[in-house]
């Protein structure tokens, strides 16, 4: 079974929307949304300020952070908690996709042990991302 986590984005609605619906101004978190609802078995938001969201969870209100605005404790700190909502999901037994750039899946990693993981897009520039995405679809 694959879990997709997708980073949340800067750009976001004005008003409080649920999760999968709040970061779609942004044309990379639309494009993950997309492919982890086509190839994943289930998917969740990583939010900076919230931690692991449900993609049909609670409205949240817009915000204004992301984890490079934390410093390094601040972070891992943030990636063990992560970690600790998916255990609690059960789903760190699953093959765990990552659809976020540095920023969100270093701390992630720190905190998952031996957890099967991959990061499609790692080293990846945002254009190349797009691109990438683009050729899951095509490649159907």
């Amino acid at each position: 079974m694959a879990v997709g986590l997708v980073s949340c984005s800067s750009s976001k609605s004005s008003e409080a929307k649920r999760p999968k619906e709040l970061y779609m101004e942004s044309v990379l978190f639309e494009k993950a949304r997309n492919h982890c609802e086509r190839f994943h078995d289930s998917w969740y938001v990583l939010s900076a300020k919230h931690g692991l969201l449900e993609p049909d969870g609670s409205k949240i209100e817009p915000y204004d952070l992301a984890l490079s605005d934390l410093d390094a404790e601040e972070r891992r700190k943030w990636g063990s908690e992560v970690v600790t909502e998916l255990r609690q999901q059960n789903v760190t037994d699953d093959r765990l996709v990552i659809h976020a750039g540095k920023d969100y899946y270093e701390p992630l990693l720190e905190a998952l042990g031996e957890v099967e993981y991959e990061i499609p897009t790692e080293g990846l520039r945002y254009g190349e991302s797009l691109a990438w995405y683009n050729e899951q679809i095509e490649d159907l």
